[in-house]
């Protein structure tokens, strides 16, 4: 019961919090995002889409912490290396899957351009679909709470560093979201634009691991450019440090820095198909 009390207000309660925070903002934001959002919200939940994500998510995700890792058998208040140190390599297989539909979808089916027929701006569009993604990832990780509360059955974990760990993680998976939403606003095919975040989301993960750089240097005529580019987008780093606790404002900047670009991408890219 005490480590059930704990996991309300030390884990549950903050997620509360954020959501009526988000609640709150987005009433704020004007009515065009809000009513992309709403729209597409809907979508994800009027077809099996959302559901089967969440199964796959916490089937990989608290299957393998539980069964694998054996939090259980270990009889240790830690999760950041059965569970924690994970998430990256389940993310770059769910974040795609969650946001390939973003654009892709609105152009298979032609009506990207009845959304920008209608009196929003490009951005209010974005935005308001990059939104939408965001609460299925937010859900996703909330959704992972018996793993904590697993934890605190154990023992005494501390909670504040759990919660650095989901903090980091949902910056993660929005990072991984903003780079599906651009990769979607270039092509048509959802299944493309699932593979290729993959593989761009498998290169960020990879990107700050000394052996992956060292071997893109070997790459004659453009290795030294391609393994500090490579090495730049590593997200590894970032999302340890943040993971364990340690924050840094560089980690957010770096994070909120390809959400941006990302999202911007996306502006280009729907510039483009219009025109």
């Amino acid at each position: 019961m005490d480590a059930l009390i704990t996991l309300i207000l030390q884990y549950l309660v903050p997620a509360a919090i954020i959501a009526v925070v988000f609640s709150l903002v987005l009433f704020l934001l004007p009515r065009e995002v809000r009513t992309i959002f709403k729209r597409e919200l809907k979508a994800y939940f009027t077809s099996p889409i959302a559901y089967v994500l969440f199964v796959v998510f916490l089937g990989i995700s608290n299957g393998l912490a539980f069964f694998f890792f054996k939090v259980l058998e270990s009889g240790e208040a830690d999760i950041f290396g059965p569970f924690f140190q994970w998430l990256p390599w389940y993310f770059v297989i769910i974040i795609p899957a969650v946001g390939m539909r973003l654009w892709s979808e609105e152009q298979r089916l032609g009506t990207m351009e009845l959304v920008f027929t209608m009196p929003i701006a490009p951005w209010q569009a974005i935005f308001g679909k990059y939104l939408a993604a965001a609460v299925i990832v937010f859900l996703m990780l909330v959704l992972t709470c018996p793993i904590v509360w697993t934890v605190n059955y154990l023992g005494n974990p501390d909670n504040g560093v759990i919660f650095s760990g989901y903090v980091a993680s949902l910056m993660l998976a929005l990072s991984f979201l903003a780079v599906t939403s651009a990769v979607s606003a270039f092509t048509r095919s959802q299944i493309v634009a699932y593979l290729i975040s993959l593989v761009i989301a498998l290169v960020m993960v990879l990107g700050s691991f000394p052996d992956v750089v060292d071997l893109t240097m070997n790459i004659s005529g453009i290795g030294g450019f391609l393994a500090g580019l490579i090495n730049k987008i590593g997200v590894w780093l970032h999302f340890s440090e943040m993971a364990k606790g340690n924050f840094q404002i560089r980690d957010f900047v770096f994070f909120l820095s390809i959400i941006g670009f990302s999202l911007f991408a996306t502006a280009v890219a729907l510039r483009v198909k219009r025109s």
